[in-house]
């Protein structure tokens, strides 16, 4: 119940907010509207913002492995340093965040003198999110036009990130997403071959079917 009204709560703001919001930026800075770049922005935007590199060309174990290690250090930045905060967005408790931090060779006070604040990496992502987003229509609208556009992006991403509700993620809900981004990349590289699958990444098919079913996966 409280993931439906997370999800309707996001989808109003962007609707009443934020795609005003984008619209009044265009108009501003290209002369007209283009639906179809509001909506690729907003169908991002509602997209989980676990912006956490994944090396798929690795196993699975050692995939998992380096991506744990990322997150942790993203949300130890985070939360700069604070236990107690970052424990509770986890779902973990202080033993279990204190050991991993100790096994991934994390140094406490270097992350609380250099983290940005959680605003500001809000930001960056929406950042990026209209970046990539505007990349592919360089080539259809004035480079002058698009100048302009690129100039307004730290105003709107700032714009954005206050409106915007801010994603969570307890480590589960990571790794659960981890583990579905990874095994989807696999599957489709190796055209749903559950054997030839299992053994690229190094993992038993017992184990990759089970999962499968686990994360919903289906062939597109």
């Amino acid at each position: 119940m409280e993931d439906k009204n997370k999800k309707k709560d996001l989808e109003t703001t962007l609707k009443e907010k934020i795609e005003p919001l984008l619209e009044e930026v265009m108009e501003k800075h290209l002369g007209i509207t283009i639906p179809q770049i509001e909506a690729d922005i907003t169908d991002k935007l509602k997209q989980p913002s676990l912006n956490i590199y994944i090396p798929f060309h690795l196993p699975f174990s050692q995939a998992k492995k380096i991506f744990k290690k990322e997150f942790f250090k993203e949300e130890l930045q985070r939360h700069q340093g604070n236990i107690s905060q970052l424990a509770k967005t986890l779902a973990l408790n202080r033993r279990s965040v204190h050991r991993t931090i100790k096994s991934l060779g994390f140094k406490i006070k270097e992350l609380r003198t250099k983290s940005p604040s959680p605003q500001q990496y809000q930001e960056e992502f929406i950042s990026k999110t209209l970046r990539s987003t505007l990349k592919p229509y360089e080539e259809i609208i004035q480079p002058r036009k698009m100048e302009k556009m690129y100039g307004e992006l730290s105003s709107l991403s700032r714009h954005i990130a206050q409106l915007l509700p801010r994603e969570r993620f307890t480590w589960k809900q990571a790794e659960k997403e981890f583990e579905k981004q990874f095994l989807e990349h696999a599957l489709k590289e190796n055209n749903w071959q559950i054997k030839k699958t299992a053994q690229k990444i190094k993992i038993r098919p017992e184990t990759l079917h089970r999962k499968i079913k686990k994360l919903h996966l289906k062939k597109d």
